[in-house]
């Protein structure tokens, strides 16, 4: 591509932008990337679909179980991009992370693949509005920052994939979906009862009672995470509603992950209308062993 064409590009896309976001900027700008690859889609409603991965560096969020070293990256530029691509054959195209949506010139990028005829999607966290030129948003609300939102999430997306952490990272909860964003913040004196009991139970060194202790711990916690994965479903709409297993050092939680779709699903079968059908999405390119 010459420069030539990348400014007739960039001006197109100052004149056709519809997210209100300025694309000023250099006539062939750079973008921070982990990695570009081919393969096909492990994951969610579009498992198997062969794409180009373009993975952008920098994220919003730090979750501590993340298996993406986002802070890892090169700079190329958007002819370097284009080049890099060129070799594929696949003509679908996933823009993620880290999170894609907070990289400057994204509108540049996205305005470029689509003249050329690219599917494109993003898989973003859902704390930032999306830009009007994606065709497929995939968004995986984190519940170890559930308080972050509360403040703001995005209103649509055509999937949406909540890793099931609570049990790994021992977070503090939420409360109903029902209840009113003022009360989302688990009542403290009450839950500080329950851990108070397990604590005492555990320090009888009786193993009976240490699980009985552990049942309840968890309980509340699993209750807690079904009714914020609830609460995102009537703030944050979408197609399809998916729990994944969370691995770590090679070991995933899915019995738990399973259980608690099986939970969500008791609200949808008790009130379809209110409350979606949820689904279990795997990795199922790290079983293939692809990218």
């Amino acid at each position: 591509m010459s420069n030539h064409k990348i400014i007739s590009l960039r001006q197109e896309a100052e004149v056709s932008n519809q997210s209100g976001t300025s694309l000023v900027g250099e006539l062939n700008p750079s973008f921070r990337i982990v990695e570009i690859f081919e393969s096909l889609q492990g994951e969610g409603y579009n498992t198997g679909m062969p794409a180009i991965f373009i993975r952008l560096g920098r994220c919003s969020l730090a979750c501590s179980w993340c298996d993406t070293d986002y802070l890892t990256y090169s700079v190329m530029t958007l002819q370097q991009i284009l080049d890099a691509i060129s070799g594929y054959t696949a003509r679908n195209i996933i823009i993620t992370g880290g999170e894609p949506s907070i990289h400057p010139h994204l509108d540049v990028l996205l305005t470029v693949l689509k003249q050329q005829g690219y599917f494109l999607c993003i898989e973003s966290n859902a704390l930032h509005e999306i830009s009007p030129l994606i065709d497929y948003i995939a968004v995986s609300p984190k519940y170890c920052y559930s308080s972050r939102y509360t403040q703001h999430i995005i209103a649509k997306a055509d999937e949406v994939r909540i890793v099931v952490d609570p049990m790994k990272t021992g977070l503090p909860p939420v409360t109903s979906a029902t209840s009113s964003l003022s009360k989302i913040e688990k009542d403290a004196g009450e839950m500080q009862e329950k851990l108070s009991l397990a604590e005492q139970m555990t320090s009888a060194n009786n193993e009976a009672l240490q699980g009985l202790a552990s049942q309840m711990v968890n309980a509340d916690i699993e209750q807690e995470f079904i009714n914020w994965c609830l609460w995102v479903t009537q703030h944050l709409k979408a197609k399809h509603y998916f729990l994944s297993p969370l691995e770590v050092n090679g070991e995933m939680n899915i019995l738990q992950t399973i259980a608690l779709v099986g939970h969500l699903n008791k609200q949808h079968y008790a009130n379809p209308e209110k409350y979606p059908h949820w689904q279990l999405s795997i990795q199922t390119h790290k079983f293939a062993h692809i990218q």
